[in-house]
């Protein structure tokens, strides 16, 4: 039998790894051939970090975002997160202790902003629609949004706009873990500032554990506590960005010390508090 909700909750959040990974393997197959993407990975994530996860494409960073959020099942290993195995957690009622925000926003079109924000809570089927709404609002309004948005469509907003609806609906359930992918693809160098300041500031007031998929090595550098680089099907080394970018490996080296790694050292020596 399970154990009751309330107290698998509050054991989760006593944990010191909100995400623990171990021995994970993945595989995908196909009529030909088989893939091993993840082989004997572990990774833990403690309470309060923003761990950016960087590799090669192909690396499995998104497949790894996905199988935290039980979306996707490995070949082997085990994925714990808050506690309890991330295939569970739909089925445990707890998925409500992870937002995602995913890289395009996923928002619903057909949806208004402040519907496609209430939306996880009107799926509960618990609460009155008055506080619902209550709630959506709030939520609108911590990620710097005012009421006069909540009537829009998507197709009336901007990029930085879907991203600030999506991060509020991945918000609203309060969950202490959020997973992010490619937060600041697709907008512009002032957007993707404005939205990277509100995430630095998000993850210190709610006091987020938050996992980040980038490629965008300025956001990595202003918001990153802990990095983690996916390469030869495992984690090779996870650590505070200064340390990671003394690691040798080709990858790293490339990745961080390449043209545009050294463009984003200086911002690295403009923010020390990055590190």
């Amino acid at each position: 039998m399970s154990e009751p909700l309330s107290d698998l909750t509050a054991s989760r959040l006593d944990a010191q790894h909100v995400v623990e990974i171990s021995k994970l393997w993945t595989v995908f197959r196909t009529p030909e051939a088989k893939f091993v993407i993840h082989k004997d990975l572990d990774l833990n994530v403690a309470r309060g970090e923003l761990l950016s996860l960087v590799g090669s494409s192909g690396s499995g960073k998104t497949t790894l975002l996905r199988q935290m959020l039980g979306l996707e099942s490995a070949e082997s290993g085990q994925v714990l997160v808050l506690g309890a195995p991330a295939s569970q957690l739909s089925t445990r009622g707890a998925a409500s202790r992870v937002g995602m925000l995913f890289q395009h926003g996923a928002l619903f079109s057909a949806f208004s902003v402040l519907d496609n924000i209430a939306f996880p809570l009107r799926e509960l089927g618990t609460l009155p629609e008055d506080l619902i709404r209550d709630c959506a609002m709030v939520k609108l309004q911590m990620v710097g949004l005012s009421p006069q948005h909540a009537g829009k469509m998507p197709s009336d907003l901007s990029g930085g706009m879907v991203k600030r609806v999506a991060l509020a609906r991945a918000l609203i359930m309060d969950p202490p873990l959020l997973l992010l992918d490619e937060p600041t693809a697709g907008l512009d160098p002032e957007s993707s500032d404005s939205f990277v300041a509100l995430l630095r500031s998000l993850h210190r007031e709610l006091g987020l554990t938050v996992v980040m998929v980038t490629h965008d090595l300025d956001t990595l550098f202003e918001l990153s506590t802990q990095v983690a680089v996916l390469a030869q099907q495992k984690v090779i080394v996870k650590a505070p960005p200064k340390e990671v970018i003394a690691y040798p490996h080709p990858f790293i080296q490339e990745f961080f010390l390449g043209e545009r790694g050294q463009r984003a050292m200086e911002l690295l020596r403009e923010y020390p508090f990055a590190v």
